[in-house]
């Protein structure tokens, strides 16, 4: 006897269906097979499944058993097979009626005495299950199941054990969809528990920050240790405008499909904030593996990543970052496919001057030699400081400011001065598919960005000056046409082309 039913497999964060022959026929030795490019994990599964069965009361096959998993040439990872492929042979068996498989999709984990353990990849199985019009409706582990229903569009049916997914299937037993209640997560965790108004003093870098909040650049901030540099870093997703629906989702996908979802919490509501140690390797950073898994650039997908000593990472591991800061995605390449992931981020890096970090500073001496300095900034190259848009000195802050008891710019302030630089952003792209002054083509540049002769002759002696390449001059444009944006001015004036230009002082301080 043949059942069939739908089930899914992520591939990076995308979950694609599979359908699950499970086909039973009379034989004097008894087998199963599973076939249809199954991983380890999927391949163990019916050792696991024959117990879970035998625990929860039903009757052990010991025929000819066939499990198919197609479409036959896509891998089939992780142990969310275990619940379709056991509610198979219970209904190729003649255990259970099948007349219901085909309303549903199904998904999950099962332990040896029946019972469920969570999905990764829930809420992209449900993303996926919300495009197919034959199955939007899934069963899924009871501890999965929030995270599944975010997506409102698709009825969600949590399940805590084989008997319990089994009444449900045969109507002994009533079980409700469970609710979205996407407003309930907004209101519980939207919370920010920083605030730039903790950093004292550090305004000229607050306002840098303003701005690469509201266009949606890159920045490179240089300082002496204690500066206050990771402080401003991480405050920075407070004054971003909050994640839409749809960018909460997107955001979760990479999380769930990892599992490193906090506990509790079905979906991301803040903007994410990701600073790994100097140590991570390539893959780490970008994604990889046989399988390809989504890295830090992914995990910060619609948030900042922020990275700390920027020097001492390893050349190699910063010069794969140039496709994803151009396109807003990785792409990463395997013998058999290929596989793109979300990597829409802010890149915030920081690094001391020197070695020893007090290169120029006043109070301190430094002891570091020209070619130590020159080694150290050596790891980070041209190409790559071409993409960060801003480059800012923080110096050491006076202890005056550091005693004073009087309060700086706090984020509230500075985020309503970004919603409203992004709102003119928005109508200004309503029809493109650029969203913020960081994206702009060279055609829009053109077209959003008109220049008087006085700010071309800025940027031409910019250009002279500084060695500017057309990509960081294309990059002072965009980032005069935010400044405009934050002081309500339809075309930036000399002022801000020129504070631009400002904001690109490294060039010629450091690299040249």
């Amino acid at each position: 006897m043949l059942a069939k039913l739908m089930t899914y497999t992520l591939l990076g964060i995308d979950a694609h269906p599979v359908e699950v022959e499970v086909d039973i026929s009379s034989a004097h030795q008894p087998s199963k097979t599973l076939v249809g490019l199954p991983e380890a994990a999927v391949r163990e599964s019916l050792h696991r499944i024959e117990r879970a069965i035998a625990n929860s009361g039903f009757e052990v096959c010991y025929d000819r058993v066939v499990v198919n998993l197609a479409p036959a040439d896509l891998p089939k990872q992780a142990a969310s097979f275990d619940l379709p492929i056991c509610l198979g042979m219970l209904a190729a068996s003649g255990q259970i009626p099948g007349d219901r498989l085909d309303q549903f999709a199904v998904v999950g984990e099962l332990s040896l005495e029946g019972t469920m353990r969570p999905a990764r990849g829930a809420l992209s199985m449900a993303v996926s299950a919300a495009r197919d019009v034959e199955h939007r409706a899934l069963i899924v582990p009871e501890q999965s199941a929030v995270e599944a229903a975010v997506v409102e569009s698709v009825e969600v049916y949590g399940v805590t054990s084989i008997a319990q997914a089994v009444g449900f299937l045969t109507g002994a037993i009533d079980l409700d969809p469970v609710p979205a209640r996407v407003d309930h997560w907004f209101e519980a965790y939207g919370q920010e528990p920083l605030d730039f108004a903790d950093v004292r003093g550090q305004e000229l870098a607050k306002r840098a920050m303003t701005i690469a909040a509201a266009g949606n650049h890159n920045l490179l901030m240089l300082g002496p240790p204690g500066s206050g540099k990771t402080m401003l870093a991480k405050r920075l997703p407070t004054i971003l405008p909050s994640l839409t629906n749809g960018e909460s989702i997107e955001t979760t996908q990479v999380y769930s499909a990892v599992g490193r979802l906090p506990p509790g919490q079905p979906l991301l509501v803040r903007r994410p904030f990701r600073s790994p140690h100097h140590t991570i390797s390539e893959a780490g950073l970008v994604g990889g593996g046989s399988v390809p898994a989504p890295g830090e650039i992914s995990l910060a997908h619609h948030g900042v990543l922020f990275l700390d000593e920027l020097p001492e990472f390893q050349r190699r591991t910063l010069e794969v970052l140039r496709q994803p800061l151009e396109e807003g995605t990785v792409t990463i390449s395997r013998a058999q496919r290929s596989t793109t992931l979300p990597a829409d981020f802010m890149l915030v890096s920081a690094l001391n001057p020197c070695p020893c970090g007090f290169r120029g500073d006043p109070r301190r001496s430094c002891h570091c030699s020209p070619p130590q300095v020159e080694r150290y900034m050596n790891k980070i190259s041209g190409p790559l400081l071409d993409r960060i848009d801003l480059h800012i000195e923080v110096p050491a802050v006076p202890v005056d400011e550091l005693a004073s008891k009087a309060s700086g710019t706090t984020s509230e302030r500075m985020r309503e001065q970004v919603i409203a630089a992004r709102q003119r952003q928005l109508s200004r792209f309503a029809e493109s598919k650029t969203r913020f002054n960081a994206q702009m083509t060279s055609r829009e540049l053109r077209q959003h960005v008109p220049l008087d002769g006085e700010c071309r002759e800025i940027l031409r002696r910019a250009v002279e000056e500084l060695g500017l390449s057309a990509r960081a001059h294309d990059k002072v444009i965009r980032v005069a046409r935010t400044i405009a944006d934050l002081d309500s001015v339809d075309t930036p004036t000399p002022e801000h082309v020129q504070e631009a230009v400002g904001y690109r002082v490294l060039d010629r301080r450091i690299w040249t």
